[in-house]
């Protein structure tokens, strides 16, 4: 199984097709890519994490790159540490796949996502490049650093959260540490789960994506809000008082109104994937706010957002950049800056999000797929261009490839729930059909 560079940099299952010769190689290969002399590279908290950080560490060097060690670490915290340093980055990571896989995100110099350009380049040098087996040169040992975190806490006055009680699910990842230290900085008291890391239980029915434990525990402990992150901690969703689970859509809407009504949100736009749902476009435009769309991928939001001076914008899974601040999705940045906004107003969050958005129902499901999933969709069009006509303006239909899987996923969206279960129903069937065909 050869790698590649999906959305989200490169995963695969550790051990067997991630390997550290593999990663060692892809070291060796980026060494002429990232456009620094120095890289500073972190890792989650799976089990594989540290080996293969090593490996990827001893490519580097291999290349004739400079190395230092972060140790355990978000993924904002190296894009962050890269962009203060004007350095390259790279963390060592699934975000929220579950222990048993792992992959490798690179940073650019000053802590920016590959651009494809950049990363079709790589990927070609390391399909070139032969697995490494030879340890060349030394390691340094990991040097804590910790200016993101101290970054955080000055991004909002002083004590700005001072009074809310707040319930943290760190996903047994990598904001363990990071999360509660830096909102109990805030003055939020914090109740705390899933931040005991033993190298297998990231994500594990836990974070951003099973978020139950969190809305039970805030209605359990009638805690103001709730915050739950993903396994490289650079998504968040959040929680309400009431126990409602306010997703990216949500967080989005109230940080732009927020910037806007301040008039801090540069050319009155927000960046969304398609993915984005109809609910936020409309609340977006009530408002007085512009949508511009990409693919789905935070590195396309990112994108869009540098080559227009931008500065909000983000995903429904609760990847949120704000580009004046950050130059990649920070989950604790965006959890920070959105309760520091509902904060000033006096609004609790869940009324303040649930009010402003009101979220057209969504059926989403993956089919996996053998063949070439890109080949399955564009064999499609035909079907799919029937399923919109059926929507008209009521609706949505969304057919893509994942970037990190092999999956396709059917999205529709309409507020006829029997409708968009039937059209779902009906695609999917026509993706397993192709993938065999």
């Amino acid at each position: 199984m050869t790698l590649q560079f999906g959305t989200d940099g490169v995963r695969g299952p550790a051990g067997t097709v991630l390997t550290e010769p593999v990663v060692r190689a892809l070291g060796f290969a980026a060494a002429g890519h990232l456009g620094a002399e120095t890289v500073v590279i972190g890792h989650d908290t799976r089990v594989s994490s540290v080996p293969l950080s090593l490996a990827l560490a001893e490519g580097f060097l291999a290349g004739g790159i400079k190395v230092r060690l972060l140790g355990m670490v978000p993924t904002p915290a190296v894009a962050h540490v890269a962009s203060a340093d004007s350095v390259a980055g790279a963390i060592v990571s699934a975000s929220h796949n579950s222990w048993g896989d792992n992959g490798v995100k690179l940073f650019a110099q000053g802590g920016r996502k590959l651009d494809d350009f950049l990363q079709a380049n790589l990927q070609a040098t390391w399909d070139a490049t032969p697995e490494l087996d030879i340890i060349t040169g030394k390691v340094p040992l990991p040097r804590p650093d910790s200016r993101w975190e101290n970054f955080l806490v000055g991004s909002v006055g002083e004590r700005a959260l001072e009074g809310l009680h707040l319930v943290v699910d760190c996903a047994n990842g990598a904001m363990s540490i990071a999360a509660p230290s830096v909102l109990k900085d805030l003055g939020a008291t914090v109740t705390v789960l899933n931040d005991s890391p033993d190298g297998y239980n990231i994500n594990a029915g836990c974070g951003s994506v099973y978020p139950s434990e969190v809305q039970q525990t805030v209605l359990a402990i009638q805690a103001d809000a709730g915050l739950a992150f993903d396994g490289d901690g650079d998504r968040v969703v959040a929680v309400s008082a009431d126990g409602t689970l306010l997703d990216g859509d949500h967080l989005l809407g109230v940080s732009a109104v927020d910037l806007y009504e301040r008039g801090l949100l540069v050319g009155d736009t927000v960046v969304l994937t398609v993915m984005a749902n109809l609910g936020l476009r409309r609340a977006l435009s009530s408002a007085g706010i512009n949508v511009f769309e990409t693919a789905v991928g935070d590195r396309y939001v990112l994108e869009a957002l540098e080559r227009n001076s931008w500065v909000l914008g983000g995903e429904q899974s609760g990847h949120l950049i704000f580009r004046n601040l950050a130059t990649t999705g920070d989950g604790l940045l965006a959890a920070v800056q959105i309760l520091d906004a509902a904060r000033r107003r006096g609004y609790e969050l869940g009324d303040w999000a649930t009010g402003l958005v009101t979220k057209v129902p969504q059926v989403v499901r993956s089919v996996k797929v053998t063949e070439p999933g890109v080949h399955i969709v564009e064999a499609m069009e035909d079907e799919i261009d029937v399923a919109r006509k059926t929507l008209s303006d009521e609706g949505r239909v969304l057919v893509r490839l994942s970037g990190t899987e092999s999956v396709v996923r059917v999205m529709v969206e309409t507020f006829d729930s029997d409708l968009a279960e039937h059209l779902v129903e009906k695609l999917c069937r026509l993706v397993e059909h192709l993938n065999v065909a």
